[in-house]
Parts: C-alpha cells; structure tokens; sequence
C-alpha cells in the first residue's frame, strides 16, 4: 500500500484506528525484541494514541469495527503489560 492509500484510510475512523493498532502493534513488537526505555517509551506513547483513536471509533464507528478495534487493542494492551513486567 502507498501513502496515498493510507492518507485516504485515515478520514475512516475504523481505518484510523485499525491503522493506530497496526502501529502499535510494531512498537510493541520493536520493544520486545529490543527492550530499551525509548522503545518502551514509544509504544506507551502508541498505545495513548490508539486507545484515542478506538474511542473516536466507538463514537461514530459501527459495532463489528468496534468489536474488532477494543479485541485487538486489548491484545496489545497484554503484550505491552508483560513487557513492563519484564523489564523491572
């Protein structure tokens, strides 16, 4: 997919946060395999912006993009919560 493609993405909420869960997901991944304070950093900073972009979805999103949004976030969520348990 080209920029172009994900600019037309971000004025759809459910793209938006789906694309926010994406990049939260790869900072959360980086943090894991790279455990550092700036990469535990970034994806704590990832994750705020995520769990921004799912609320802005649960406001004017349907359901199922809902549904699928919070799983997804929640997953993430765990992921960066083991990982800070890790890293104390």
């Amino acid at each position: 997919m080209n920029s172009h493609d994900s600019s037309l993405h971000s004025n759809n909420p459910s793209n938006s946060a789906l694309d926010s869960i994406e990049k939260l997901h790869r900072a959360v991944s980086s943090a894991m395999s790279h455990p550092s304070d700036e990469l535990v950093q970034q994806a704590e900073n990832a994750l705020s912006h995520t769990e921004n972009a799912v609320g802005q979805l649960m406001e004017h999103g349907n359901p199922n993009a809902v549904e699928l949004a919070e799983e997804l976030l929640g997953e993430e969520q765990e992921r960066l919560s083991k990982l800070r348990s890790t890293s104390r």
